[in-house]
């Protein structure tokens, strides 16, 4: 991500808000988003750390950014606020259970590869956990009842990116 170049590097989205550009609707989304703190409602302390990682690593931003993105509040915020997607796999826990779940596992699996938990590990290891999770390689006993590459696919990456 270093040396990445904006492509509009003049232009701020923001500067839109009070132009046609943007109907009430749009405003009101904006404004909301533009007030969500970047700390927990509904995780742990020490959840919230691997969140945060996890999302570090999953949606990196560009560096020198004013506002970053608060993706980990986001899902914070929607886990608290009880907003689901509208459906739930057969095969995985409910959305809040299985974020605790899985965050947990992270955190096992971390020190069982490397002797640290998730955020305590540099960016490469990191990077090997979750590589190791997305290909369901997981050998931590916290991962029983939750499938690995499930939670990386449908909880983790969805949830991020879609955040994001």
């Amino acid at each position: 991500m270093t040396g990445m170049r904006r492509r509009f590097p003049d232009y701020d989205v923001l500067a839109k808000g009070d132009t046609p550009s943007w109907n009430e609707a749009t405003r009101r989304v904006i404004d909301e988003r533009l007030q969500i703190c970047d700390k927990p409602q509904f995780f742990t302390d020490d959840e919230w750390l691997t969140l945060r990682a996890v999302c570090h690593r999953i949606v990196p931003q560009p560096p020198g950014r004013t506002r970053p993105i608060p993706v980990a509040a986001m899902i914070d915020r929607k886990l608290y606020r009880r907003k689901g997607d509208g459906y739930r796999l057969a095969q995985m826990p409910a959305m809040r259970e299985a974020w605790r779940h899985g965050l947990a596992a992270l955190d096992e699996e971390a020190k069982l590869r490397f002797g640290a938990r998730f955020h305590e590990l540099a960016p490469g290891r990191q990077d090997t956990v979750l590589s190791l999770v997305q290909q369901g390689e997981v050998r931590a006993k916290c991962w029983r009842g939750l499938p690995a590459q499930q939670f990386f696919m449908k909880r983790l990456l969805h949830d991020a990116v879609s955040a994001y």
